[in-house]
């Protein structure tokens, strides 16, 4: 079910403060038919309150939403074909999982033995089929998820919706749960939309994100893509572990310079700039553009991290990520580096879209 979201705008009134708070700002995104799809931020991006319009549980303030060719933007929730699973996963305590995930298949009215059927066949999807005897109290967080999962998948929707789904989970449960819900996804087909503010989330699973800042879509794209290829310092910044690095520097004369060192040419006007530079994007040459004064050297193994300063970083350090293999010269004070071109991206300083 493709979904098209039409200048999508929510504004909240905060009466104490007799203000505006406009949470999602005329968003226009196509979610093609049975993709995954992230809505990605920090927390007060408006990831959730849109997720909650295409639900139905939030009324927007202006625009339109279409599931396929209908538009649901004034339907009801129980009308629009949905499964929608809550960070809290919202089970019944009382109920077994058995009927936690017959409970809407019993309010359609549906005949207690093929709900009962479908009920196990939605275990079976996300593997709990030897649990539905036991209570939400008697399972872990990954199982009570997955719970959740089963019952928002029953009722056979045209669009599934999660509203931050492994955020109470660990570590080693958000790996193994994400892994699963790519996985449903993929067998079932049905499109998804997956809220997250975790990037590394959002990159692993999703085959499409939507990054948001401040209710507004700053780009839309395949992560790989939007990772290699950011439209503004905001996106950049928001993309990467360990993250980018951003300098101060100017454009003159045709040539970057960061500090009083040239780094590039360039075919951009002179004009002063922020110019981001991913870990992996340097090289070590002891006559490099670039010098960094070295703070210490981790070795993870196939790498090694160099944390380093720079009186035009933004950031307290300069991370920059090379090959183990590389040596550098024992008890330096600076290093030298080159930097690869498709790793660094320059920014108007003012106002800090990517320039192309």
């Amino acid at each position: 079910m493709k979904i098209v979201i039409e200048n999508l705008t929510k504004i909240f009134t905060n009466k104490k403060q007799n203000r505006e708070v406009r949470a999602v700002d005329n968003m226009n995104i196509e979610i093609p038919d049975g993709k995954l799809i992230g809505l990605l931020g920090p927390s007060g991006c408006g990831k959730s309150t849109t997720l909650f319009m295409l639900s139905g549980l939030e009324e927007p303030t202006s625009g339109r939403i279409y599931f396929g060719d209908q538009d649901v933007t004034d339907l009801v929730p129980e009308k629009r074909g949905i499964g929608l699973v809550f960070q809290n996963y919202a089970l019944y305590p009382h109920m077994t999982v058995e009927q936690n995930i017959m409970f809407p298949l019993l309010n359609m009215r549906i005949p207690k033995e093929e709900a009962k059927e479908r009920a196990l066949e939605a275990a079976g999807l996300v593997q709990i089929q030897d649990l539905m005897t036991r209570k939400p109290s008697e399972l872990s967080g990954g199982q009570q998820q997955r719970v959740a999962i089963a019952r928002a998948l029953v009722k056979m929707p045209n669009v599934l919706l999660l509203d931050e789904p492994l955020s109470n989970l660990d570590a080693r449960l958000r790996l193994q749960t994400r892994e699963e819900i790519k996985r449903i996804q993929q067998e079932t087909g049905i499109t998804t939309v997956f809220v997250t503010h975790d990037q590394e989330e959002a990159m692993s699973i999703c085959d499409e994100m939507v990054v948001m800042k401040l209710g507004v879509v700053q780009q839309m794209g395949e992560p790989q893509h939007i990772y290699d290829d950011p439209d503004n310092l905001f996106v950049a910044n928001f993309l990467g572990t360990p993250p980018i690095n951003i300098f101060t520097g100017e454009i003159k004369g045709g040539k970057v310079y960061i500090n009083d060192e040239e780094i590039c040419e360039t075919e951009f006007d002179d004009q002063l700039i922020y110019v981001g530079i991913r870990p992996e994007g340097f090289i070590y040459d002891k006559n490099g553009a670039l010098t960094l004064d070295l703070d210490h050297i981790e070795v993870m193994g196939r790498d090694k991290s160099v944390i380093s300063t720079h009186p035009t970083s933004t950031k307290p350090h300069v991370r920059t990520i090379i090959d183990a293999d590389v040596k550098l010269p024992a008890g330096a004070k600076q290093l030298k580096f080159n930097i690869k071109p498709n790793k660094m991206f320059l920014f108007n300083r003012e106002s800090e879209m990517r320039l192309r």
